[in-house]
């Protein structure tokens, strides 16, 4: 635990903050701390950390990524036509065309930032707009709710009825965020590639002199992001029995301010799939609380605004950089 503590304090601070936050709003309201509360509270997350594990990548390599809730979208609905043409297909070909469509959309913008040389954040949000403004432009808006069967039912994988007769349930968006969390820890932490991205990110220039294929770094990442994209549109649909274009729009600050929360640097070189899952818990539980509580929704964004305000300020700095500033203070 010590080592932890040393070697991640990023995260530790994470956990403490988690700890404090949780033990407040169990004071606060009695509806918390509850395992259907804390059940629906981990089911609602995990789209969200589905997108987390993607964008980290990103930020890894050094790039920023805006555009993936809009491609989550376009996916759902391009994954609907795509499993009517094939006579309704199964969770299979659902998986294999979301993140085939998701990793297609993550390569338009490896393909325009390296081929432009512009920075990723002015391409994702140009890709944003036009795969949004396409989307709408064909689809007119139109919800969708004839779904495939196997798609829309709820996969139960834990439940659990409390002496109030109620029902704590885990459902399978759940089990394919813990399944994408831990191939994405394994690429960053296991493989060759995931050293090369950390390089690439901490110093571009070094990692060309070295031989480190730049146009690959960004394919990868953002390839990475946009299949993690796809997959948690496709759960997000089980989740919500439904497709709506602009359901997922407006998530992409949410997750990049718990990305960053949790320790990736916006100038790339750093990040975790553990500081990922807490930066996101972090922010849903917060949004969880203050709904128990019956305080404003604006207050939620507010915060929200202010993490990322903070998480961009202290993202370049570390701790020990702080810790001279205080010292040459005194």
């Amino acid at each position: 635990m010590r080592n932890f503590f040393r070697n991640n304090p990023t995260e530790a601070i994470l956990l403490v903050v988690l700890a404090i936050v949780c033990v407040g709003l169990s004071i606060g309201t009695d509806q918390f701390l509850t395992l259907v509360n804390l059940a629906n509270l981990l089911n609602a997350s995990a789209i969200n950390i589905i997108f987390a594990v993607g964008l980290v990548v990103v930020l890894i390599a050094g790039g920023i990524d805006i555009s993936f809730a809009v491609a989550a979208s376009v996916v759902q609905y391009v994954t609907v036509y795509a499993l009517g043409y094939i006579g309704g297909g199964n969770w299979f070909w659902g998986f294999m065309i979301a993140g085939s469509l998701g990793i297609g959309l993550g390569l338009i913008n490896a393909f325009l930032i390296h081929y432009f040389r512009i920075i990723s954040i002015v391409v994702t949000i140009a890709t944003f707009n036009a795969f949004f403004g396409l989307l709408m432009f064909i689809t007119s808006g139109r919800y969708l709710y004839n779904l495939p069967d196997w798609w829309t039912t709820r996969i139960i994988l834990v439940e659990h009825q409390t002496t109030s007769g109620q029902w704590a349930e885990l459902t399978a968006p759940v089990a394919v965020m813990l399944i994408a969390s831990f191939a994405t820890w394994f690429l960053i932490r296991f493989t060759t590639t995931g050293r090369q991205l950390y390089a690439f990110g901490d110093n571009p220039e070094g990692a060309r002199r070295v031989g480190i294929n730049i146009a690959a770094m960004q394919a990868i990442a953002f390839g990475w992001a946009g299949m993690m994209a796809g997959i948690a549109g496709l759960m997000q649909v089980n989740f919500v029995q439904e497709v709506v274009p602009n359901a997922l729009i407006g998530r992409e600050l949410d997750v990049l301010a718990a990305v960053v929360l949790g320790g990736a640097r916006l100038g790339g070189g750093r990040g975790s799939v553990i500081g990922c899952i807490l930066g996101v818990m972090l922010i849903a539980i917060i949004q969880n609380g203050l709904n128990l509580l019956g305080i404003s929704p604006f207050a939620f964004k507010m915060i929200v605004g202010a993490f990322i305000l903070a998480a961009i300020s202290l993202s370049n700095m570390s701790f020990s950089s702080l810790s001279f500033a205080r010292k040459g203070r005194v």
